[in-house]
């Protein structure tokens, strides 16, 4: 796990000290080792950055950038199976020098080109140059675990693992991109491809860039999508064979994970998703796993109990940590530095708690992410799934009527419900629920913390709503929550989930593992039917199954809980201070981005005790922070 980054400069105006600056500033990502390398070619100036966090290879035969004959790679990331390749690849006469996977992808590609990323199983995210030819390809691993920024204005092209790197750059316009600020705004992330910055860009999950130095010519190729495993036919199989299939996958991904020549750790919360993980990895082995699991002292949040009750009778050496408010005062002013482009989720606070506790212990640690969006955890899926049936029902001109009846009315003037929690949103999203073409339209919907009509309020400048992957499309071998599935994982999963974790590890130069995301895992869940996912009711119902398997059902079976934050008590309290400090009128009128009235009402309205989303407050406010850093 590492940081890279670098340029393209067609005028070569970048030299070795920016190139120093940034990369020297993902030390955290990489605090073991760092190097460089600029190229003048004839066309432009190229430089190669990499922070080197040692897992595998601990010498400094695992230095990069590494060469072999034409190719230079840096590279961030992990590929578990990279054993098995360089196996193939003896058999055609290379050798190798190291024990790290950076030299078996750098010699992969060298045999196979473009090809050599069908073998990889990995998380990965890499740039190779080929001085031959002078062309360079970034690549990025199929689900986005790995992050990659590029920026391209003018004759100038930057990429890197994270924002921080191109701040460094004497010529990067960090210029506000208002349509992604909107964006911000509705989910709390901003999804692939866009960023805050103009001209700024993060290289979609499952696509490679070719860059021809000669001819400018900059092409985004795509060589994996979940939507085509999707978009197969769904497999004709008996509950029994899907169960031992997944878990065949499940145990192989799982073990693959393992492979490190540091200590490696699970994050247990005691739900399905890592409770899985850390049985299967605990099955049959001696040496006792290091789980660590983070607890909230508020009711309704705390999970540490179930985490601390599994790690029992798995017999793992379990470390937990309870986070007050008190700790969150500690972390909340680090946030704006560690996401360095604004960030909505709050559990962002927890992860980082929990990432700052394994590293302590461990150098790696495995994150059972992806559970909910392979089978389908969330309630969501059914509560979109029962609006968009009852609106369904209704004809074309029925629903198109209703909608303008709500389209006249103020949800503020409507007794009794103008009183309750989050009304005026609420209403906003069934208005837009009626208009919804698709499952997955109706999803994006509820997944909305603005709605169109409040970020028209809030919002000074009229922006335009950008194409996401909410817009893909989905054959009708898919029913509804198998729609739903594929668009989380591409939306939700990859922009929110991924980049909190990797931001939050990688902080504490601690590498973070998704054992559930392995492509051969999603490939074979994607082509099976729904009803084998969310059965009778009943979420994620293959998932428990195996579970079931080496853990008792009556110990797993409870209320989802999630990893959700207390930030609504906190803010009531302790950290009211920030919404006075961060969100006041002069310094929102300065900026000029945000119409100060609105959201002065929204916070003092929350403030007075009113039923308002807090999750609102805290999207503004962590932006308001990361402007005050950053810009």
């Amino acid at each position: 796990m590492c940081g890279i980054t670098g340029f393209i400069d067609y005028k070569s105006k970048s030299n070795k000290l920016t190139l120093q600056n940034m990369t020297d500033v993902l030390h955290h990502r990489g605090p073991d080792d760092s190097g460089y390398s600029l190229y003048k070619s004839e066309y432009a100036s190229i430089g190669l950055g990499h922070r080197r966090l040692s897992v595998l290879d601990l010498s400094t035969h695992g230095h990069q950038p590494m060469c072999h004959e034409n190719l230079e790679i840096v590279y961030n990331g992990e590929v578990y199976n990279f054993k098995e390749i360089q196996k193939e690849l003896e058999g055609f006469n290379y050798s190798f020098e190291s024990g790290s996977d950076t030299e078996v992808i750098l010699k992969a590609y060298h045999k196979w080109g473009i090809k050599a990323l069908d073998k990889l199983n990995g998380m990965f995210s890499i740039v190779i140059y080929d001085t031959n030819i002078q062309k360079l390809i970034f690549i990025r691993d199929r689900t986005g675990i790995k992050p990659f920024y590029y920026y391209k204005k003018d004759d100038l092209t930057l990429f890197s693992s994270e924002l921080k790197s191109f701040y460094k750059h004497p010529s990067f316009d960090k210029k506000i991109d208002k349509n992604s600020l909107s964006l911000y705004l509705q989910f709390g992330y901003i999804p692939e491809p866009y960023s805050i910055f103009e001209n700024t860009f993060k290289l979609k999950a499952g696509y490679y860039i070719e860059i021809n130095l000669k001819t400018k010519n900059f092409q985004e190729k795509k060589y994996w999508d979940v939507v085509d495993f999707y978009n197969k036919p769904k497999l004709k199989i008996s509950e029994h064979e899907a169960f031992q299939k997944v878990e065949e996958l499940l145990k192989s991904s799982f073990n693959y994970r393992m492979v490190a020549d540091v200590p490696v750790g699970v994050f247990l919360s005691g739900g399905y998703d890592s409770s899985i993980v850390t049985a299967l990895l605990q099955d049959g082995r001696k040496e006792k796993l290091k789980t660590f699991t983070i607890g909230f002292k508020e009711k309704g949040f705390d999970e540490a109990p179930y985490a601390k009750e599994v790690s029992k009778y798995l017999g793992t050496d379990h470390r937990e940590y309870y986070c007050s408010a008190k700790d969150a005062l500690k972390i909340i002013p680090k946030l704006c530095e560690i996401y360095d482009e604004p960030f909505g989720d709050s559990s962002a606070i927890p992860t980082v708690l929990v990432s700052q506790l394994a590293k302590e212990k461990v150098t790696v640690c495995l994150s059972a992410d992806g559970g909910d969006e392979l089978f389908a955890g969330y309630s969501k899926y059914s509560t979109v799934l029962n609006y968009y049936k009852k609106a369904n029902k209704l004809p074309v001109s029925v629903r198109k009527l209703v909608h303008f009846g709500m389209d006249l009315v103020d949800p503020k003037y409507i007794p009794y419900f103008n009183k309750t929690y989050n009304f005026t949103t609420r209403y906003q999203k069934i208005k837009n629920i009626l208009k919804a073409k698709t499952s997955i339209e109706a999803m994006k919907f509820t997944s909305e913390y603005f709605t169109e009509n409040e970020r028209k309020k809030i919002l000074l400048e009229n922006t335009v709503e950008l194409e996401t992957n909410f817009s893909i499309r989905l054959s009708d071998t898919n029913d509804e929550i198998n729609k739903m599935l594929a668009a989380d994982y591409k939306t939700y999963m990859c922009d929110d989930i991924l980049t909190k974790v990797d931001r939050a590890t990688m902080s504490v130069g601690l590498e973070g593992r998704e054992p559930l995301l392995d492509y051969r895992i999603i490939e074979f869940i994607a082509q099976l039917p729904s009803s084998l996912k969310y059965k009778n009711g009943d979420k994620k119902w293959l998932l428990k199954q195996i579970t079931h398997k080496y853990l008792p059902k009556e110990m797993m079976d409870r209320p989802k809980k999630g990893f959700s934050v207390p930030i609504e008590e906190w803010f009531k309290d302790e950290l009211k201070d920030y919404l006075l400090t961060y969100l006041n009128k002069d310094r929102l009128d300065k900026e000029g981005l945000f119409d100060s009235k609105e959201i002065i009402k929204l916070r003092d309205n929350y403030l007075n005790g009113n039923k308002e989303n807090i999750q609102k407050l805290w999207f503004i406010l962590m932006f308001e922070m990361w402007y005050e850093r950053w810009m």
